[in-house]
């Protein structure tokens, strides 16, 4: 075991020269946030789902045009929500806002509220109703998460260790490519002497 916990073995059958592969461990903290993502992901797909249903039942009826556009425009914001989540670099080159964990909790807050909009008071769908009251509380608690955390810097802790871990991994990919040209070299001098 190194100092830093990654395990390290010698790799039977090796030459003398010892070579040591390095297996990285995955940091709990990224994974704790990968986690939040793809549940927040899940739910703005979710919310996407409801607006969608209620936009085209919004224009079936005729008389709730505006809801229905309304529901369009919930779409196409929820859309970004969930492209915000895959960290897609496109994404976050054109709205750097959504890098920061606050900026993405106030999105996901609005998406939560437009998708509570207009709700049926009339009891006509109380399916959908059901369906767009608990998809706009799960993204409005994954949003609140998102704000609370930017406000603490959580984020920044997380963009830090990203970049750690990515430089890491290609120190490991450095290290096995220099011990792999090491083999090569000390094979052809062994084929030298012969």
């Amino acid at each position: 075991m190194s100092r830093d916990g990654e395990e390290e073995s010698v790799e039977e059958g090796a030459p003398s020269s010892g070579i040591i592969r390095v297996r990285a461990r995955h940091d709990p903290f990224l994974v704790v946030c990968r986690c939040f993502s793809v549940i927040t992901a899940a739910v703005a797909l979710l919310c996407i789902a409801v607006n969608v249903m209620s936009a085209i039942r919004s224009f079936e009826n005729g008389s709730d045009i505006f809801d229905g556009i309304f529901r369009c425009y919930a779409v196409l914001i929820a859309c970004f929500v969930v492209l915000a989540e895959t960290e897609w670099a496109f994404i976050l080159k054109f709205w750097q806002v959504l890098e920061y964990w606050a900026g993405r909790g106030m999105l996901q807050i609005f998406v939560a509220v437009m998708t509570r909009a207009f709700p049926d008071y009339y009891g006509v769908r109380k399916e959908l109703v059901l369906l767009q009251n608990i998809s706009s509380y799960m993204l409005l608690g994954c949003g609140v998460v998102y704000l609370v955390s930017g406000l603490l810097c959580i984020g920044r802790l997380k963009r830090f260790r990203q970049q750690k871990k990515i430089s890491r991994d290609q120190a490991v990919k450095d290290l096995e490519e220099l011990a792999r040209r090491r083999e090569e070299l000390e094979q052809l001098l062994i084929v030298e002497r012969v």
